[in-house]
């Protein structure tokens, strides 16, 4: 179709992650029923053989379907609730932070990085997580782990008042308080008491980490939150059955990724 008042052509796959594709819709509907069914996710080169494309091309299609994951996560924390504080994560809340990259002991001696011991983060990538009990979780990727940038995406996405359960680390003096704060000990050997205990996000960390060892093996810092955002969205969606997580994904690929944003943005 064309546009009358901007003179430009349209039709139904305008705007949408399909925009401008080549590919038959079957194609993309394989792809995403696929990406969606598989509980670790699905690399390029199996996609593009499983469904009969190059492997670039399949590269392509995942990233573009990671951006709709993404903002569906978005809209979630948006409308999850009704009420003022536009669908933030309440009641028990665990938060966690974890670092993404391949253990240095690990590499050839001439990529060895010097001084990355502990929390030091020269050669991954910090991620923090928030999960509440028996809900959702949020996952963002984020500059460094200093106690106010931590406690800033808290403040963001955690209701204030709810229960926060941390580890030691330092999360600023805000978190004591806004949120009824109480926190474990790793290093002390102190793990949890009763309701006391962080095991529920670092479950989903653990989900993440099978995901890079068995199907991706390494995610670049330039692509990581859309890897992270799959990865939010098959915990999310985990009560749901493959054609409701399908059906619930495509009400929401309004959303465009060119591959020279993909590349070069």
């Amino acid at each position: 179709y064309r546009c009358k008042n901007t003179g430009k052509y349209f039709n139904v796959k305008t705007k949408l992650i399909f925009h401008k594709t080549s590919l038959p819709l079957i194609y993309w509907f394989m792809a995403i029923w696929l990406v969606l069914s598989h509980k670790k996710g699905i690399s390029s080169i199996q996609l593009s053989k499983d469904i009969g494309v190059t492997q670039k091309t399949a590269w392509f299609m995942l990233h573009r379907i990671r951006k709709a994951l993404g903002i569906e996560n978005d809209k979630s924390n948006e409308d999850d609730n009704n009420d003022s504080d536009g669908g933030k994560l309440s009641g028990t809340i665990e938060v966690d932070e974890t670092f993404i990259g391949g253990k240095n002991k690990n590499r050839h001696a001439d990529k060895k990085v010097k001084t990355c011991q502990g929390r030091s983060f020269k050669d991954k990538i910090p991620v923090f997580g928030m999960i509440q009990r028996n809900g959702r979780v949020i996952a963002k990727v984020v500059s460094d782990t200093k106690s106010n940038t931590l406690f800033s995406v808290i403040h963001n996405y955690v209701k204030e008042g709810s229960n926060l359960y941390t580890d030691e680390w330092n999360y600023s003096d805000g978190a004591n308080i806004y949120y009824n704060h109480r926190n474990v000990n790793h290093g002390a050997g102190f793990y949890g008491s009763g309701d006391l205990t962080t095991n529920h996000i670092e479950g989903f960390w653990a989900l993440v980490k099978r995901s890079i060892m068995g199907i991706y093996y390494h995610w670049s810092k330039q692509h990581m939150q859309r890897y992270i955002d799959e990865c939010v969205y098959r915990f999310n969606t985990r009560s749901l059955s493959d054609k409701e997580r399908f059906d619930l994904f495509l009400q929401n690929i309004e959303c465009r990724l060119t591959y020279k944003e993909l590349v070069y943005g």
